[in-house]
């Protein structure tokens, strides 16, 4: 089974990185740079799992999981965080917003796909 993906990050080097690690493993992969994007990409789109990043400009990925979660389309769609960032609070404050999981950059591809599977059920 193909498990769609839209996978937001401002780092065009991230997006290659998640598009490479995911090629060969029967994703169906969007991408979009920015919250903002992420939003706009997702009015035509029901992905299985969304992947997205904190730290982006115009729309951050905070305010991206907000409105992702008050979207009667989206709001059980499963939502990873993909980041530098590895504080506690700042995961609290994700799942809180409705984040089901985090994962540190870098990446492991293997952890990445078996997180990616999980969630998607």
């Amino acid at each position: 089974m193909t498990i769609s993906i839209l996978a937001v990050d401002d780092s065009q080097t991230m997006r290659d990185m998640i598009s490479l690690a995911l090629k060969d493993e029967d994703f169906d992969i969007h991408l979009a740079e920015d919250g903002q994007q992420g939003l706009e990409v997702l009015d035509g789109l029901s992905p299985d799992v969304i992947l997205t990043d904190i730290n982006m400009p115009r729309m951050d990925g905070f305010a991206f999981i907000d409105a992702i979660r008050v979207r009667a389309d989206s709001r059980h769609t499963p939502i990873l965080v993909l980041t530098t960032e590895s504080s506690n609070d700042l995961k609290a404050r994700a799942r809180d917003a409705g984040a089901t999981g985090w994962i540190v950059k870098p990446f492991a591809q293997d952890k990445l796909v078996r997180a990616l599977r999980m969630v998607a059920g």
